[in-house]
């Protein structure tokens, strides 16, 4: 990223969204992947680590996960303007999208091999955020820090046994989280 001037930094961030944006469907979680292949394993823009935090902060607030995402990646590769340009990369393909579709709604809806389409693409979409339940999962797992294991179980019981919001879980976890550095610096004092 050095080797690139800010003009040049955009321009990649820009069309880099726009495409990720433009040929992903199924949510922010698939297109958070899709960053994730680009600016952590591709451009090594980001750590792992940052891009698990970003799309943490990303899902806690409110908003799409996608723009969002955008925002907070935007805002660490390039400041104000990687941020504008990031987000207005990630919006620009859904409102054309959404555009086009609202104008031929009817014709869309009463469609069957719209609705064939759709059907298959809800599959790829599954695979694809398990890949993301994997890859971003198997960071906390390497770490071997038996209370994060723990925390990451409950939240999941909590969510899918119990059905808990999805926000109280978040929240938790950030409280976790606090208490765990709270703990570590007491230690570390000690």
């Amino acid at each position: 990223m050095k080797s690139l001037s800010k003009r040049q930094i955009l321009v990649k961030l820009f069309f880099t969204n726009l495409y990720i944006s433009a040929f992903t469907f199924g949510g922010g979680f698939v297109i958070v992947t899709f960053m994730k292949r680009r600016y952590v394993d591709d451009l090594k823009w980001l750590e792992e680590n940052e891009m698990l935090d970003m799309t943490a902060l990303a899902q806690s607030s409110p908003g799409a996960i996608a723009v969002n995402a955008s925002i907070l990646l935007g805002w660490r590769v390039a400041g104000f303007w990687g941020m504008v340009v990031a987000v207005l990369g990630t919006i620009i393909p859904p409102i054309v999208v959404l555009s086009v579709i609202s104008y031929f709604y009817y014709a869309f809806i009463t469609n069957p091999y719209v609705a064939v389409v759709l059907k298959g693409m809800q599959a790829g979409v599954a695979a694809v955020i398990l890949d993301v339940v994997f890859s971003l999962g198997a960071n906390v797992v390497k770490k071997r820090e038996s209370i994060l294991l723990i925390v990451m179980a409950l939240a999941f019981v909590a969510t899918y046994f119990f059905k808990v919001n999805v926000i109280y879980i978040i929240l938790a976890g950030a409280l976790a989280g606090i208490a765990l550095e709270l703990l570590q610096r007491r230690k570390g004092a000690a």
